[in-house]
């Protein structure tokens, strides 16, 4: 059991997980996130949103091999930009016009 666990995000739990960006989360659902993502961890926690998704893994090992594994691979026809949420890239290119 965990006890005093208060709302305040544990920065620990930051670099244990994984930001997937360019998701194609019309064909991708959370099932399938957690299907490619556990082979390198535990999962603990996983949320998909228009877009994106972030993988909760249970230390910080998991998650960077990951991000290594994942990073650049093409699902759904896009190909996948993966980082840790802790240490977001920095954008490559100038500002992206939509």
């Amino acid at each position: 059991g965990s006890s005093g666990s208060s709302g305040k995000t544990d920065p620990r739990s930051m670099n244990s997980r994984v930001f997937i960006g360019n998701l194609n989360t019309l064909v991708v659902k959370k099932s399938d996130v957690e299907a490619i993502f556990s082979k390198y961890g535990k999962i603990v926690g996983c949320s998909v949103h228009k877009g994106f998704a972030f993988v909760q893994y249970v230390n910080e090992r998991n998650a960077r091999a990951a991000v290594a594994g994942e990073d650049g691979r093409m699902i759904a026809g896009q190909v996948l930009d993966i980082n840790l949420a802790a240490e977001p890239k920095v954008n490559r290119s100038g500002p992206s016009s939509g």
